[in-house]
């Protein structure tokens, strides 16, 4: 059967493009309603709903970000540009959460090879806007929460579909059109997030946080960076993405099927000039944990919860990454600092491997008190307090080297030698430090 006498549905994965085709005809021929139901009822407006209804449904949200935070949230507007595989997951998770607005732009339609990842598509929603099939079911969720569903192609002319945005967040596939987006929001200081690429990857312990300056074993994540770097960004995005390293036996991008390119015209098979044609191998859970990883980033930032994001340090961390080879490094010279400034009697002194880990990551959020994130050492801080991990920071080797000889050896105040900016950090750290071992002893 030609694929022209088929019904027309959008297919932005060509997996098979004539066979999905073709069951979804006979799956649209077998519904008893017609594709789209026709206009749909405008639900009430948000302030029409009761107040304790909305406190009961976000109770458990109250009790983990206060009251300030949760109302942080709720005054923020979001824009989700891509309603698949990672947007839809985004969407909806800000909703549940409480979001107050939140607007979603898509052009494309659910296909059969959606449903393994997308959040809420089902059989019935194959061939409606992907859009709209979000917005119905997240305001049965939620119907108090403004939802703005955009059937349309975001493009670098239509950059006023961003206009009111507190967050942007970025979950489109399509290389030259992500570029476009983030370049907009980067030189117009509108805060964004990106997703980098799920397909092809497995392990979901893999799924990191970071700036786009730092992504690794991604390749839509190189391609991103290089093409950002010629419109001048170099760094300042935080991206999604999974450093799961290639290997050969794992999944990769497949060519089309042998009578597809014999057909010719291959480029017709594509949603939209310039979109991927050839099958992106995709294991549905993964797209998910990148949604679910924006989205937990987004309300712990927006509410004022101090985890992914580091606002004191203004990065992001690595927190929670086995890096048994660093812990040792860092180890090792603490004590050879112990070992040049004669501190013998610190032999007794135990500090483990799990210490050190403790203190770099959850600590110190896998930066150096001046906001490095490599060449990690540590240095006992204050001399007038204990030589144990309490009293220790990381530093990278010159700045390990400067503390010896100007507090240690010339004896001069830590007021003297640090600026008020990491005096400062330096006190908040410690103080979250006696935080955590209150949990840490039990």
């Amino acid at each position: 059967m030609h694929r022209d006498s088929l019904v027309p549905v959008l297919v932005s994965s060509a997996v098979s493009v004539c066979a999905t085709l073709a069951c979804v005809s006979l799956l649209l021929k077998s519904r008893n309603e017609p594709v789209d139901s026709g206009p749909k009822q405008p639900k009430p407006a948000a302030q029409n709903f009761d107040q304790e209804i909305i406190n009961e449904q976000l109770a458990r949200n109250r009790a983990f970000l206060g009251e300030t935070g949760v109302a942080c949230i709720r005054k923020t507007k979001i824009v989700v540009v891509g309603a698949g595989g990672v947007g839809s997951w985004v969407a909806t998770m800000l909703v549940r959460n409480g979001i107050g607005r939140l607007r979603v732009i898509d052009f494309d339609q659910v296909t059969l090879s959606s449903l393994n990842r997308h959040c809420c598509a089902t059989l019935e929603d194959v061939g409606t806007s992907k859009v709209n099939c979000l917005a119905a079911y997240l305001n049965k969720v939620c119907p108090w929460v403004e939802i703005e569903p955009i059937n349309a192609l975001w493009t670098k002319d239509k950059t006023n579909l961003l206009d009111g945005a507190d967050y942007v967040v970025d979950c489109i596939d399509n290389i030259d059109t992500k570029v476009d987006l983030l370049a907009y929001c980067y030189h117009n200081q509108i805060p964004v997030i990106s997703s980098m690429g799920a397909g092809c990857k497995g392990d979901p312990t893999r799924v990191e946080v970071a700036d786009i300056s730092r992504t690794a074993e991604d390749p839509l994540s190189r391609a991103t960076r290089i093409k950002l770097r010629k419109r001048g960004v170099k760094q300042g995005i935080p991206v999604v993405f999974s450093s799961e390293k290639p290997g050969k036996d794992k999944a990769k991008l497949l060519d089309l099927e042998e009578s597809q390119l014999e057909e010719g015209n291959v480029h017709e098979l594509s949603v939209l000039q310039d979109f991927r044609v050839r099958i992106l191998p995709v294991l549905g859970p993964l797209p998910a944990l990148f949604g679910l990883t924006i989205a937990t980033h987004l309300l712990t930032l927006l509410g004022g919860y101090d985890s992914v994001y580091d606002p004191l340090l203004g990065g992001y961390s690595v927190a929670g990454k086995n890096r048994t080879k660093l812990y040792e490094s860092c180890l090792h010279s603490v004590v050879g600092q112990m070992a040049r400034m004669k501190w013998t009697e610190e032999r007794e002194t135990s500090v483990s491997i799990d210490d050190v880990a403790y203190l770099i990551e959850e600590v110190w959020k896998g930066k150096t008190i001046t906001g490095q994130y490599n060449r990690l050492h540590l240095t006992v801080w204050d001399p007038a307090k204990p030589r144990d991990i309490h009293n220790m920071v990381p530093v990278n080797k010159e700045q390990q080297a400067a503390h010896e000889e100007k507090v240690f050896r010339q004896k001069l105040p830590l007021e003297e030698v640090y600026s008020a900016e990491v005096l400062d950090l330096v006190m908040r750290r410690q103080k979250l430090d006696q935080w955590y071992e209150t949990f840490r002893s039990n």
